[in-house]
């Protein structure tokens, strides 16, 4: 973590003493098992956090916690819900290192809390190699509260304003429309498929990296390719320079070397689906440091890029996109990714987490306003897949809590 050149460029901000703070939080059960990293999820816990100011003035902020997507070996070794419960103490923990702290920028406050969070999470958890996301992910709540509270105490009404001048070069386009980003799962259908067409979809996330041994992988996640290219084959769109829909596809590190990825790559251009992809996510673990500039295919980094100082190596190493997760790894670690990736000219884009409706709303705050994605016209990339996933979608609908910005 970084202290340096996260101030407002030349405006005052107010200094904010957190006085108190509080959680609770929700369990939502998922429609069906939800399928990615080679594992099942069943449920989504919510945390909900609040800060009050010496002032009297309240911040609320929510968070989705995927014990999955943060950390697959906490996940495989414990049950679900010890997994989510040991992510909610980290996030309990960290308000109550808050309480008593005073702070200019969220960001300012992310950095006194953070180190002592993974910590903490690592004794938790009995495992000294946590990854960094973990704890993130747990902060989220606590994080966006921190910057409501920040924007209530300053008058901030836009994300752009409240953002330090520094980093305004991450969020420096503007989109009056984002392109809802669906997921392709292990058991989506070809149906569900066809329906997310029907309802305008055209840039399809597909999570590749099927369970079992490398070929096994291989040869589903080629089949399941091909599957999915037969259907959208005569697809056309109005969103993309070359008119037809674009593939995205995630492979969540499961790809242990570069040959086997090779031959998933040359099965795409068979098919003639290659040209068609615009983003290969994460392929291979993020231990594995190899250069992947020579790849015929813009490759993203995602969970890899844990800080600003991980996305930089990427980038180092070739990455020529950045997934952004203000909904997973807090608002203020993305808005430093983003900035650092601007300033190299590699392009964002904002991925999800099978978040809440209201988070959603903070995830198009920042997707609205990142410079234009390669290939795409004129709108913001917003991956979204809660209301394919959500049991209870139409109520969180409806309790939804008003977007900050």
């Amino acid at each position: 973590m970084r202290n340096e050149d996260v101030r407002q460029g030349g405006e005052a901000v107010q200094t904010i003493e957190i006085a108190d703070a509080g959680l609770e939080f929700e369990r939502e059960p998922l429609v069906k098992p939800f399928g990615f990293k080679g594992g099942y999820l069943t449920e989504l816990w919510q945390a909900k956090a609040a800060l009050r100011s010496a002032h009297g003035v309240s911040g609320e902020g929510q968070g989705t916690q995927s014990v999955l997507w943060s950390d697959p070996e906490v996940f495989s070794s414990r049950s679900e819900e010890d997994g989510n419960r040991q992510m909610l103490a980290i996030t309990e923990f960290a308000l109550g290192r808050m309480k008593g702290k005073s702070y200019e920028t969220p960001l300012d406050l992310l950095d006194a809390v953070f180190d002592e969070s993974l910590e903490y999470g690592r004794r938790l958890t009995g495992r000294p190699g946590l990854r960094p996301t973990f704890a993130l992910n747990a902060l989220v709540a606590a994080d966006n509260a921190a910057w409501s509270l920040y924007a209530r105490e300053n008058g901030f009404s836009s994300l752009y304003d409240a953002v330090p001048e520094p980093l305004r070069a991450g969020v420096s386009g503007f989109h009056d429309k984002c392109a809802t980003i669906p997921l392709v799962s292990y058991g989506t259908s070809l149906e569900e498929v066809r329906g997310l067409v029907d309802d305008g979809c055209f840039f399809f996330k597909v999570k590749i990296g099927h369970p079992g041994t490398q070929q096994e992988m291989l040869e589903k996640d080629c089949a399941r390719a091909s599957a999915l290219h037969e259907t959208l084959a005569g697809v056309r769109t109005p969103h993309t320079d070359s008119g037809r829909v674009c593939y995205y596809f995630d492979a969540n590190g499961r790809y242990q070397d570069r040959d086997t990825l090779l031959r998933f790559l040359d099965h795409l251009d068979r098919i003639g689906a290659l040209a068609q992809t615009a983003i290969l996510e994460e392929p291979f673990d993020e231990s594995d440091e190899q250069d992947v500039s020579d790849l015929p295919v813009r490759v993203a980094a995602d969970e890899s890029a844990h800080t600003v100082e991980d996305a930089e190596r990427r980038m180092d190493l070739g990455y020529r996109a950045m997934a952004l997760k203000p909904i997973a790894k807090t608002m203020s670690m993305s808005l430093r990714i983003a900035a650092a990736a601007a300033r190299r000219g590699v392009p964002c884009f904002c991925a999800d987490l099978t978040v809440n409706p209201t988070l959603v709303e903070w995830n198009r705050a920042v997707a609205e306003r990142l410079p234009q994605f390669p290939g795409i016209g004129g709108l913001g990339l917003l991956e979204s897949n809660g209301a394919q996933n959500y049991l209870n979608w139409d109520r969180m609908c409806a309790d939804r809590k008003p977007g900050l910005w």
